[in-house]
C-alpha cells in the first residue's frame, strides 16, 4: 500500500501546507534564537573575564601584586579548590590545573581570544571551563560559573566568572509560543476551508447525478465569491440542460404520433391486397417499423416521464417476472434473492429488466435472476448459459443500435437497443448496468441501483 504523506481534500491541504511552512518558520526562529542567546552568554561572561583579565595584566605590570605577601599569587600549598572559593583571580607562573568536574568550554575561550586580540593583548594560550554547579546554589543563582584562563607575557591569570543558562527556558517559550501559532491560525483557515469545502461537495455530488434525473433545482449560491460564481454557472447549464432534454422529448413525441398515424394508415391499406404471401411480408415490415419506433422512442425517453419514484421490493419484482415469462414458457428461474428496497420508477425497471431477460433467454437458453445486498446499494443480476462475450461486445453491445447477431431480422436478434435502454432506465434511476462473463461461460448483466433502505 503507497504511503500518501500529502492529503486529499481542499481542508487538509491547506492545514498540512499552513502546519508544515509554520513548523520551518518556528524551526528558523528557534535556531536564530538559539544562536543569538548563544552569542549573548558568550559576550556577558566573557566580556566580565577579559575585563578582568586586562586589569589584571594592566596592575600586574605596574607592580601591585607584587607588594605585599601572596598578593593573588598561587601558593602552592593551596589546592586549586581553595583559591576556586577564597578569590576570583589567580596569577601563577604554572598552568592552572582544571578543576575536578569541570566542563571544557572552547566556544568561550575562542571568544575570549578574539576580545583579547581586539585588545592588542597577546595571549599565547586562551581556554575556558564551567564549574560543576552546587544543587544549594541552584534556585538562587541559575548561571554556571566558569573559570577563564590565559597566558600572557608568560605569567597565566584565570579569572571566575558567571555565564546564564537559559537553553530549557527558551524551549519552553517556543513550544508554547509555536503551540498559540497554530491554535491561532489553523483555526481560522480549518473554518474557511469548510466553508468553502462544503459547497464544493454539493456541486460534485450534483454534478455526478445523470442529467437523465431531470432534477434541475438551482443550488444554493453559498460560500467564497468565486465558489458562488461556480455554482451560478453550474446551475444554469443544468438548466439549459433540462430545457433542451424537455425539447427532445415533445420533438420525438411528435415524430412518433406523425410516424405511427401513417404507418396505421399503411396498415389498413395493406389488409386489402389479394396476394396472401405478399400482403403478410408486407404487414410485418410494417410491424418491424413499429416495433423499431417503439424501441427507438423508448430509448429516447428513457429517464422523463410523470411517473414517480416510489419503494419497489426487488424481491417480489424479479418472482413475479420470472413467473410471468414461465406462463410464457420460458426458462426463467429466482436464485437467492434478498428481501431490500430501492427507490425507483416501477414501469421503467420493469421495463429494463425485460430487456435483459429477453436477452439472456434468446441468446442464453435460459435465465437466472437473483438480488445481492452490498454496502448502499443493491445488485440484480440477470444470468444466462450462453456462450459470453468478448471484451469488444461488451464495449460496444451497450451502444445503441448494436447487436451480438448481425442480421436484421427481429426475430433472433431485435433491433439493438434492449441494452442501450436497460442502461439509460438504470442511469436515470442513478445505477449502473455493467455486463460481467463469470466463470464457466455464461454473462452476468448486472443492475446496481442505491438502496432505499
Amino acid at each position: 500500500m503507497k504511503f500518501r504523506l500529502w492529503p486529499r481534500s481542499l481542508i487538509g491541504q491547506l492545514v498540512f501546507a499552513v502546519a508544515l511552512m509554520l513548523f520551518v518558520a518556528q524551526a528558523i526562529n528557534f535556531a536564530l534564537l538559539v544562536r543569538g542567546q548563544k552569542q549573548q552568554t558568550l559576550a556577558h561572561g566573557g566580556g566580565m573575564a577579559v575585563a578582568r583579565i586586562i586589569d589584571a595584566v594592566d596592575r600586574d605590570r605596574r607592580g601591585d601584586f607584587r607588594s605585599g605577601p601572596r598578593a593573588g599569587r598561587d601558593d602552592p600549598r593551596d589546592g586549586p579548590h581553595e583559591h576556586e572559593r577564597a578569590q576570583k583571580l589567580v596569577i601563577s607562573d604554572a598552568p592552572v590545573p582544571v578543576p575536578t568536574g569541570a566542563v571544557r568550554l572552547p566556544d568561550l575561550a575562542d571568544y575570549v581570544e578574539d576580545l583579547l586580540h581586539g585588545a592588542d593583548v597577546t595571549a599565547r594560550s586562551v581556554d575556558a571551563w564551567a564549574l560543576p554547579q552546587r544543587p544549594r546554589l541552584r534556585a538562587n543563582f541559575p548561571g554556571r560559573t566558569v573559570i577563564v584562563s590565559a597566558q600572557i607575557d608568560g605569567r597565566y591569570f584565570a579569572v571566575r566568572s558567571r555565564i546564564a543558562t537559559g537553553g530549557n527556558r527558551l524551549q519552553g517559550f517556543l513550544v508554547w509560543q509555536t503551540l498559540s501559532l497554530y491554535l491561532l491560525l489553523l483555526v481560522p483557515i480549518m473554518v474557511i476551508a469548510w466553508r468553502a469545502a462544503a459547497p464544493l461537495r454539493d456541486l460534485t455530488r450534483a454534478a455526478r447525478a445523470s442529467p437523465a434525473l431531470r432534477d434541475a433545482t438551482p443550488l444554493e449560491e453559498e460560500g467564497p465569491s468565486d465558489v458562488r460564481d461556480l455554482i451560478i454557472a453550474f446551475n444554469a447549464y443544468r438548466g439549459r440542460i433540462a430545457t433542451m432534454l424537455s425539447d427532445k422529448d415533445r420533438m420525438l413525441g411528435a415524430v412518433g404520433h406523425d410516424l405511427r398515424t401513417p404507418l396505421a394508415s399503411l396498415r389498413v391499406r395493406v389488409e386489402q391486397v389479394d396476394d396472401d404471401a405478399l400482403r403478410d411480408k408486407m404487414i410485418a415490415s410494417i410491424e418491424e417499423m413499429a416495433a423499431m419506433l417503439t424501441d427507438i422512442l423508448a430509448l429516447a425517453r428513457s429517464g422523463a416521464g410523470t411517473e414517480g419514484r416510489e419503494p419497489v421490493a426487488l424481491r417480489g419484482l424479479v418472482e413475479e417476472l420470472a413467473a410471468d415469462y414461465r406462463e410464457r414458457g420460458k426458462d426463467v428461474t429466482v436464485g437467492a434473492a434478498v428481501d431490500d428496497a430501492v427507490m425507483a420508477r416501477p414501469l421503467l425497471l420493469r421495463r429494463a429488466l425485460r430487456n435483459l431477460i429477453d436477452n439472456a433467454a434468446a441468446y442464453g437458453q435460459r435465465a437466472r435472476l437473483s438480488v445481492e445486498r452490498a454496502p448502499g446499494e443493491v445488485r440484480i443480476v440477470v444470468s444466462d448459459d450462453g456462450p459470453g462475450l468478448t471484451d469488444e461486445q461488451i464495449r460496444t453491445l451497450i451502444e445503441p443500435f448494436a447487436r451480438g447477431e448481425q442480421s436484421r431480422n427481429r426475430a433472433t436478434g431485435g433491433s439493438g437497443l434492449g441494452l442501450s435502454i436497460a442502461r439509460d432506465i438504470a442511469e436515470g434511476e442513478g445505477g449502473t448496468l455493467t455486463l460481467v462473463n463469470h466463470d464457466g461461460g455464461g454473462l452476468d448483466a448486472v443492475v446496481v441501483l442505491p438502496s432505499a433502505t
